[in-house]
């Protein structure tokens, strides 16, 4: 469904196992003291189909948004530098601040939430166009890194036409206040038994879904109904309001063109171009949804296994790595593997969960094929070592908030919740579409004793938004092509660009995919219909 994009491995990500499948400050503000305001009017009833031209405004930090009693971030930052920017390392061509915005944008006397925000300076101020909002994905990931290290993400050129804006979005990273459920990830994701053989191995999972799900709720009431994709679109207008830009451009990743596509629905008026790389389906519900990802998984593991196949250098297989991984998670389903000391065996779920994180990226297959051919011996640290990749596992043995914050998060866009009975009624369904991917025989119970939400996520349709960019990847895992296509189908004026590759969303796959996002964004020339790099 979604996850969030790594720069370690440039673009990466992340998922509840249970399911389917990384820094900042403090307060400031907008200016209160005009009649003139630059937030966004919200689209409540249907957005007109203006659109207008590409902005070219300076982006200075002191223009100005009026006093708002509805609760919009204007009312709660003090005049002058909005953000209080600081130099990042000593150089003011990078730099970090902070922005206050409601808990609840209707109701202000809630709270607030204090979000991070880092920003990348134009490289050549004479050419720059204005701000570029990127959001590396999610939901639930902190995304300053993606400013803070915008040279390891975007092309030379781009960097020279906009300033590179990211924020840890509400109840991510360093963002205040943030989710926060449990410490101990061991405990609930490495004990159970995916393919239970008693009650009592079912009833455990149960057990441990209600607790982490309760955990949930307990630690985080005052904000739970309050950090869905609708309110940080929300949020989205916000930055760029206290950025002094009318229209500003926005680059997401994986979740980040989900919450980009709700954003350029809620505000179409203020989109200059927006780019939405590796695109959820929006019309998908939760079942489809995963199914869908879990086949883009099925099908990265299957590529896996057959290069491995056909290479003789592979040390995992002899020659048959296809039945060979059948085997080994079999066995680890009947008897778990040591790992290291303190650590819990390697059990079926974990290497699963090691997989997958390895599907995202090629840069990670040698590791993966280290790791399955090592399994094989009966070492188990190498899976071990992806699992916690993907749960990001710090080196003193803590967690951060992401695999929290993506659940809680995703629970809250969702209207649904399905019974214990519901989730293991679909069951069967993944396994016939992803027996190697996601073969647990019961339910994931991922949002069924979390309180029904209050905002699902709304319809996306980006109406009045002007052309949306959207770029599928052909061996994506993730989001498969044929979600970004949908993506794509469903806004207004949407238009797919394809890329050719085996990696989690595109921008980086080759000079044609960068070369034609880059076109776009930086003069607004949108690729052929049917365009295809690769």
């Amino acid at each position: 469904m979604r996850r969030s994009v790594l720069v370690t491995t440039l673009i990466s990500v992340s998922v509840v196992a249970a399911a389917c499948g990384s820094a900042g400050q403090g307060v400031v503000g907008l200016r209160s003291d005009t009649k003139t305001s630059t937030i966004g009017t919200e689209n409540t009833t249907g957005p007109d189909d203006t659109t207008g031209t590409g902005d070219t405004t300076n982006g200075s930090t002191d223009s100005t948004a009026s006093t708002d009693s509805s609760g919009t971030a204007d009312t709660l930052n003090p005049a002058g530098d909005p953000f209080r920017w600081k130099n990042v390392d000593g150089s003011s061509a990078v730099q970090e601040g902070h922005l206050v915005v409601p808990i609840d944008y209707s109701d202000p006397s809630l709270g607030t939430f204090t979000l991070v925000v880092a920003r990348h300076k134009a490289t050549s101020p004479s050419k720059r166009i204005g701000t570029l909002l990127v959001n590396r994905g999610g939901p639930g990931f902190p995304s300053i890194d993606f400013a803070l290290q915008a040279e390891n993400v975007y092309s030379e050129n781009l960097l020279k036409y906009f300033d590179v804006v990211s924020w840890d979005p509400r109840g991510t990273g360093a963002s205040k206040p943030a989710i926060d459920c449990v410490s101990d990830y061991d405990h609930f994701f490495t004990g159970t038994d995916i393919t239970p053989d008693t009650p009592a191995e079912k009833q455990q999972i149960i057990d441990l879904a209600k607790e982490f799900e309760t955990d949930c709720v307990t630690k985080n009431a005052k904000i739970l109904q309050h950090v869905g994709t609708n309110d940080s679109a929300r949020d989205i207008d916000s930055i760029r309001a206290a950025l002094g830009e009318q229209k500003i451009s926005y680059f997401g990743f994986s979740y980040g063109s989900e919450l980009g596509a709700t954003w350029a629905t809620l505000f179409p008026q203020t989109v200059r171009v927006a780019v939405l790389d590796g695109a959820s389906d929006p019309e998908a519900g939760y079942l489809e949804s995963g199914l869908q990802q879990a086949k883009g998984f099925e099908d990265a593991i299957d590529t896996f296994l057959k290069l491995c196949d056909g290479d003789s250098e592979c040390t995992f297989g002899n020659g048959d790595a296809e039945s060979a991984f059948d085997a080994l998670m079999k066995s680890l389903d009947d008897k778990p593997i040591p790992t290291v000391t303190g650590r819990p065996d390697l059990t079926r779920s974990m290497a699963i969960t090691g997989v997958s994180e390895a599907m995202y990226t090629q840069s990670l297959w040698p590791a993966l094929e280290k790791g399955l051919s090592d399994a094989q011996n009966g070492h188990g640290k190498g899976l071990l070592d992806l699992y916690d990749e993907y749960f990001q596992r710090q080196p003193d043995g803590t967690y951060d908030n992401s695999l929290e914050a993506f659940q809680v998060i995703s629970c809250m866009d969702e209207a649904e919740r399905l019974t214990v009975a519901q989730d293991d009624a679909n069951a069967a369904q993944y396994i016939a579409v992803a027996p190697r991917a996601n073969p647990s025989t019961v339910g994931a119970y991922m949002c069924t004793f979390l309180p029904k939400s209050d905002s699902p996520r709304i319809t996306i349709t980006g109406k009045g938004a002007g052309p949306i960019l959207v770029v599928g990847t052909t061996g994506d895992p993730a989001t498969p092509l044929a979600s970004s296509q949908n993506m794509a189908k469903d806004l207004e004026n949407g238009v797919l660009l394809t890329v050719v590759g085996d990696q989690h969303t595109g921008y980086s796959v080759n000079a044609c995919s960068v070369a034609t996002v880059d076109a776009y964004l930086i003069k607004q020339t949108m690729p052929k219909v049917g365009a295809r790099c690769g």
